[in-house]
């Protein structure tokens, strides 16, 4: 009996995650109350404070669990031991299959409520972006050494680049509801970077992508 309560609140847990993700990626993390979650899955607003005490704790736990998830992305593209470049083309991929569902980067949503944001989401955010410019410093500098990709400055500087030019692209496509802005700027983005720009980073499936969705 305890494990099968155990497992009803892990799937209460799940969906209220679920649905707060969906209402931050479409609203803002501002643009939404308790109610709007207990309406969506006909439960009580106490029901919800069961689980998250607070709605800071739910959007504490919402960036937890997109960056373990974009975490689980990052080591699939890795996996593929693909060129840096064919690497590069599949982190855009994760933005872009994001964009394409109608819905932001949650954490870039969260970025732009930065200042009204309670400080464990600060930090939470911080470290989301924190640990993807670091993938991406190692990737180019890989990329680099490989000779498959050029870029002048550091790799650092590079990666936090990529990251606020991808973020940009989003926020810039989502009033024209118009992916394909996105993908412009991405590979433009991209040619930038290759070091033989006759030669686009090859456009495959990205293994990754829907651990974003």
């Amino acid at each position: 009996m305890a494990t099968r309560r155990g497992s009803d609140d892990a799937g209460t847990a799940r969906a209220i995650l679920d649905v707060a993700e969906r209402l931050v990626q479409v609203r803002g993390f501002n643009g939404f109350s308790y109610a709007d979650i207990a309406a969506q899955l006909q439960i009580s607003k106490a029901a919800l404070h069961y689980h998250f005490a607070s709605k800071a704790d739910l959007g504490e736990a919402l960036i937890v669990r997109y960056a373990a998830r974009f975490a689980d992305a990052l080591a699939a593209v890795e996996a593929t031991g693909a060129p840096a470049s064919a690497k590069l083309a599949d982190y855009t991929a994760l933005y872009l299959q994001v964009l394409q569902s109608g819905r932001m980067c949650l954490c870039g949503m969260l970025a732009a409520e930065y200042q009204t944001l309670p400080q464990p989401m600060r930090d939470a955010l911080i470290r989301f972006f924190d640990e993807n410019e670091r993938w991406l410093e190692i990737l180019l500098e890989q990329g680099r050494s490989a000779g498959s990709l050029r870029f002048a400055g550091s790799a650092r500087d590079t990666a936090r680049m990529i990251v606020g030019g991808l973020e940009g692209a989003m926020l810039v496509a989502r009033p024209y509801g118009d992916a394909a802005r996105f993908q412009a700027a991405a590979a433009s983005l991209l040619a930038g970077l290759l070091a033989d720009p006759s030669e686009p980073a090859e456009e495959r499936p990205n293994p990754a992508a829907v651990v974003t969705a």
